[in-house]
């Protein structure tokens, strides 16, 4: 193998492990603010990813239908965060705030959720995995040299994750709401005692990180299919990325999914996925026991 081969199949390699990196992002942002913000354990984070991936797909079908196939995503993009915020606008109204600083009984309680919405989506959609009708812009490849061509679907993601990542940096960090969302998590007392409306606070940052879910989703549906399961195959990798990050770092965030997504797509290269896995969970604890904190948990928060 010559030493352009070598090039050629690292850069896609690579950008094959952007694309991963790109899907746990967008994941963990709203993750992020769920459990690092509010400290609620959302077990039912993936089941909003696959929520947001299925109503790409029905979206898909009505514009097959009255053809506008060519146009229907970026609103199909829209659509799915308004509606997984809806969707856990009601959760946190009927389930979660009941269950604030509970974190085991959360935990039992989304988890049940997940399975409650599995099962739904087993009844709705049937078991076996879709795939919407995806417009002619985001099939195909970019060719950059005559060995190295990468999706069009995959570098479309990673330009969304940077720029829901800048909006929610902005959000959180220079608007009024972000401010009163880390006013409430550094002192919910304090916060209620100035004026905070604290439980509106939780409700919105819940509902906005399961809007965020949904539009993983939504970028999910250009690089793989989705099922009733999909959500949940993604839910650990999250979870890992928000705590090896650092809770409430968003930093911290951004460079766990960047180095998990990486390491895992890289060593899938030389063994099979689920070594690579078990080699990649492996290593996180490991730092983890180190670093218990995360990787910029007190430097973000200070």
């Amino acid at each position: 193998m010559s030493a352009s081969e070598i090039f050629s199949m690292t850069i896609m390699q690579g950008f094959a492990g952007m694309s991963l990196f790109s899907v746990l992002l967008l994941m963990a942002l709203g993750l992020a603010i769920i459990f690092g913000q509010m400290g609620v354990i959302n077990m039912a984070h993936g089941e909003f990813m696959a929520l947001g991936a299925y109503t790409v797909y029905m979206l898909s079908l009505v514009a097959e239908k009255f053809g506008f196939i060519a146009t229907y995503f970026p609103l199909a993009l829209l659509v799915a965060f308004v509606v997984t915020f809806i969707v856990g606008y009601g959760l946190e109204v009927i389930l979660i705030r009941h269950l604030y600083r509970r974190p085991l009984d959360t935990l039992l309680a989304t988890w049940g959720v997940s399975l409650i919405m599995q099962q739904i989506f087993r009844q709705a959609f049937g078991a076996r995995e879709v795939s919407p009708i995806l417009p002619e812009w985001l099939s195909g490849s970019l060719h950059l040299s005559e060995t190295i061509e990468i999706p069009a679907s995959g570098v479309f993601v990673l330009a969304l994750s940077g720029l829901a990542t800048g909006l929610v940096a902005i959000m959180l960090y220079r608007s009024s709401w972000g401010l009163t969302v880390r006013a409430t998590m550094q002192n919910r007392v304090i916060a209620g005692a100035v004026g905070i409306n604290t439980a509106k606070v939780d409700r919105m940052s819940f509902a906005f990180g399961c809007g965020l879910a949904g539009v993983a989703g939504a970028a999910f549906t250009t690089i793989g299919s989705t099922g009733p399961t999909s959500g949940s195959l993604y839910i650990v990798d999250t979870f890992l990325v928000v705590v090896f990050g650092g809770a409430a770092s968003l930093f911290g965030t951004l460079a766990s999914a960047f180095t998990i997504g990486q390491g895992q797509s890289a060593l899938e290269f030389f063994m099979t996925g689920s070594m690579a896995k078990v080699i990649t969970l492996v290593s996180v604890v490991v730092i983890l026991m180190l670093r218990p904190e995360g990787l910029f948990h007190i430097k973000v928060r200070r």
